[in-house]
């Protein structure tokens, strides 16, 4: 499993976990130009969504790939509100 850094909605904070982005837990988005998701996968709980760039996936709890039918837009969507959420 590889290390990486990301951003946990949950506790509030970035910490490094240990996750491989793997066919059955993620979906790869191509270069889109529309909505800038990378990917998106189910894990710790929750759903990690990862916008293109050098980013780092951003954890949100309590929501899977299922849930939001592995739809680019609804990521999206979803990353926003909670953004906005943590902003307030």
């Amino acid at each position: 499993m590889k290390e990486i850094a990301i951003y946990n909605t949950l506790k509030g904070r970035l910490e490094t976990v240990h996750f491989d982005f793997t066919p059955e837990n993620t979906t790869w988005f191509d270069d889109s130009e529309t909505f800038n998701i990378y990917r998106i996968a189910d894990g710790f709980g929750g759903l990690l969504i990862q916008e293109t760039g050098y980013t780092y996936p951003i954890l949100i709890g309590d929501v899977s790939r299922t849930d939001i039918g592995n739809n680019e837009q609804k990521a999206l969507e979803l990353l926003r509100e909670t953004e906005n959420g943590l902003r307030e």
